[in-house]
């Protein structure tokens, strides 16, 4: 199973006197043909994670996830036959993007200092009443990082 990822560069930004005054870092461009057609973004949402917290264990069956920190830094822990497999996304790595197909238990963990913010865009769009988010059992995955 292969998981897209995208990194994203930042670009500093000035004012009009040539002084920096922030950055911008574009996440979505339907130009970078990450999603792939009629999987694109149906909501844009905001997540945040305290420090050293995890959110999930947890999967869907209906809705594909997107995800990009975009404040601090975090761990994004995948469930696969092959085994787990571990994407980071964040301030420290390009703010990559992350997709979370149906079906793939996640895990996400703030790896950071700080409170993470995380966006996530997903496909279709979460609905209260849409009754698409399981459990997961990640418990092999905790006996193997407490080694």
């Amino acid at each position: 199973m292969k998981i897209r990822t995208l990194e994203h560069k930042k670009n500093i930004t000035k004012d009009s006197s040539g002084e920096i005054n922030g950055f911008l870092i574009p996440l979505y461009n339907i130009n970078d043909n990450f999603f792939e057609m009629g999987k694109e973004p149906k909501q844009v949402y905001l997540t945040t994670i305290l420090p050293g917290k995890y959110k999930g264990p947890h999967l869907h069956h209906i809705r594909t996830g997107f995800f990009t920190c975009i404040c601090g830094n975090i761990k994004i822990i995948l469930k696969t036959n092959e085994g787990y497999m571990e994407f980071f996304s964040g301030e420290e790595y390009n703010f990559r993007s992350i997709e979370i197909p149906t079906g793939i238990p996640v895990l996400i963990q703030n790896i950071g200092e700080n409170e993470a913010l995380i966006l996530n865009m997903p496909n279709p769009a979460w609905a209260q009443d849409m009754n698409d988010e399981f459990t997961a059992d990640f418990s092999d995955y905790f006996m193997q990082v407490k080694k």
